[in-house]
């Protein structure tokens, strides 16, 4: 099956030479959460490897972090086909479901199939992702390791492995963090390659939303999906930026705006999309405001002379003398009509598809506004570019 748009069945679309997009040092790839809308970010991949643009610094949370892994854990020859195998494992039929005989069109008649296919991995589980715990949760005995989820992640443990050379992960040839949620004391962390070693509990402690998902222990420590807190990594990248000149793709798969709920399936809907859309333009918006807080602290120091500077003063001027310079290219998930509350627990093959197509179109439309794709200098020190609505901040 090719779910690549672009790609003749015969051979693989041609490859642009990697090279970095003009004025930057760096290019970052910022994996949201979302389940089965993840296919969207292996579509942008697709169009960011075609064009030459590979990732120095990937970060994900939940299915963004098994998507980054996968990435930053393969040789650049080898990302996209490892990409296209995981999502046509976990998205084919899974054992004792049932599929429509005949071609689905219209809205209310795909809804219904999709609402099947979500049904079908509440009951069944998805190939190489989960399968229902046994016995179930609310049969099993209180402290049972079968009585906190509602499923059994050990055959994503297999996949992980048989997809990611975590010896590659670990190399520093890229930087790979993965946002999660220590249970116990409820604050946010992050598993980063260049703090420490990395394997597959990682990622999918990531990804362990409750109670469907089990928890991940790491050492003496617990884990749930990073999204319980936050479902986009992108302050983790920008706190890390450095001194670099930054190009950073941004990539989203709940939408913070919205149409209005008009029956309970939109609201159950919009109030996922609230929930995890993680405000991103609400940090860069507030990394825009430290910026120009910095910016002006920069001019007042200059005003002094060095003689008279302590040295906390003199680290802080050199501090704001290092303000990187960032470019963010903002994509954002737009759901189909027919889809609704479940699309992000929906793994058909079908919609795996249209999603991957998605984020490959989206993607391919953003380089090719050349403007965009350059790293230059702005007075906040940070450029928005938002996709789907033509805003610059």
């Amino acid at each position: 099956m090719d779910v690549a748009p672009t790609a003749p069945t015969d051979a693989e679309p041609a490859v642009a030479q990697p090279h970095r997009p003009p004025g930057s040092d760096r290019i970052a790839l910022v994996l949201q959460g979302g389940g089965a809308l993840g296919a969207y970010q292996a579509g942008v991949y697709e169009a960011l490897h075609e064009a030459g643009i590979e990732p120095e610094f990937v970060a994900g949370v939940s299915i963004g972090a098994i998507n980054g892994a996968i990435i930053a854990g393969n040789a650049p020859d080898r990302r996209l086909d490892r990409l296209r195998t995981f999502w046509e494992t976990i998205t084919a039929r899974p054992a004792g479901a049932w599929s429509w005989p005949f071609r689905i069109d219209g809205d209310e008649p795909r809804r219904a199939a999709n609402t099947l296919a979500a049904m079908q991995a509440m009951m069944f589980g998805q190939p190489g992702f989960f399968v229902p715990t046994s016995p179930n949760p609310w049969l099993s005995p209180r402290g049972a390791r079968t009585a906190t989820s509602l499923y059994d992640t050990a055959p994503l443990r297999e996949t992980l492995l048989r997809l990611i050379d975590f010896d590659l992960l670990n190399s520093g040839a890229i930087r790979y963090a993965a946002g999660a949620v220590a249970i116990r004391s409820g604050n946010f962390v992050y598993f980063d390659t260049t703090e420490a070693p990395l394997g597959p509990e990682h990622v999918m402690a990531s990804g362990a939303l409750p109670p469907a998902l089990p928890m991940v222990r790491i050492g003496s420590e617990c884990y749930w999906d990073g999204g319980l807190v936050s479902n986009t990594p992108l302050q983790h990248v920008l706190d890390h930026a450095g001194a670099a000149r930054m190009l950073l793709f941004q990539i989203d798969l709940f939408s913070s705006r919205g149409r209005l709920p008009r029956d309970m399936m939109d609201v159950l809907g919009r109030e996922k999309d609230i929930r995890y859309s993680s405000r991103t333009r609400m940090v860069t918006d507030s990394y825009k405001e430290r910026y120009r807080e910095r910016r002006l602290l920069r001019g007042l120091l200059a005003k002094v002379p060095e003689d008279r500077l302590t040295a906390e003063e003199k680290a802080l001027k050199a501090a704001c003398d290092s303000l990187p310079e960032l470019t963010i290219l903002h994509l954002i998930y737009e759901q189909a009509a027919y889809e609704g509350q479940a699309k992000d627990y929906e793994f058909s093959a079908t919609s795996m598809r249209e999603h991957w197509q998605a984020g490959y179109h989206d993607t391919a439309t953003t380089l090719a506004r050349k403007a965009w794709v350059r790293v230059g200098a702005s007075p906040t020190g940070i450029v928005v570019h938002d996709v789907h609505r033509a805003e610059e901040g």
